[in-house]
């Protein structure tokens, strides 16, 4: 049995930059400025709650367990409204998502999980609005840490718990399209899968350490074959 862990943004879909508004909304509620909150701030592979941690404390403010909450709850009510607009840029899923997701789910041997730096509540809003929420049942999400290394093991007891799959750290294959997500899978002792669909090369991401890199995942055989070795 294989956990495949999938990443959102920039690997299953990507919004037409929906988050990112959502995100500057939120933070103009509660330090009522008029700035783009996130310039000049990293935000690829990172997960929701250390970007916003690094936007309170550019604001003088400390990200406490109450400042979270408030800032999460305001930023999933504005991803529901910026998810409906066209936004900027590429709003889609990615190529081959559904096929792969279509035949993986057909699969014995493959539980499929998210690993995702999106609040839980986020990361419902934008793969419902394309479909694709129901192919995952459980995963690990930006609210669990602000780390994104401490969240394979986290979706692989949540897989556990929910009853898909019982594997070890070996077993799984963490799929993302930036280093943060090469990192956070070889740090568990997982196999990380990148796919250059994102903001980074597959000679970048193969610097990064993934020995496995797709252009992209619209090749189902190819990705298929990896659970066959």
């Amino acid at each position: 049995m294989y956990l495949i862990l999938f990443d959102i943004d920039g690997t299953l879909v990507l919004t037409g930059r929906a988050g990112l508004r959502a995100m500057n909304r939120a933070c103009r509620d509660i330090v009522a400025t008029d700035h783009d909150s996130l310039t000049g701030l990293p935000f690829a592979g990172r997960t929701d709650w250390s970007i916003l941690a690094d936007i309170m404390r550019r604001h003088g403010r400390t990200l406490d367990a109450r400042l979270l909450e408030e800032l999460r709850a305001r930023y999933v009510q504005h991803l529901g409204e910026e998810i409906q607009h066209r936004g900027e840029g590429i709003k889609d899923v990615m190529p081959g998502i559904r096929e792969l997701l279509d035949a993986l789910h057909q699969r014995d041997d493959a539980a499929l999980a998210l690993l995702t730096g999106n609040f839980a509540e986020g990361a419902r809003i934008k793969l419902e609005y394309f479909d694709l929420w129901k192919y995952f049942p459980c995963g690990a999400f930006g609210g669990d840490s602000s780390d994104r290394n401490a969240l394979v093991p986290i979706a692989i007891e949540r897989a556990r718990a929910c009853g898909i799959a019982d594997v070890r750290p070996a077993d799984v294959l963490v799929v993302g399209d930036t280093p943060a997500d090469v990192e956070c899978a070889r740090v568990a002792g997982a196999t990380p899968v990148a796919v250059a669909t994102g903001g980074y090369s597959e000679d970048e991401l193969r610097h990064s350490g993934a020995e496995i890199v797709f252009r992209d995942l619209s090749d189902t055989a190819a990705f298929l074959k990896l659970l066959d070795n």
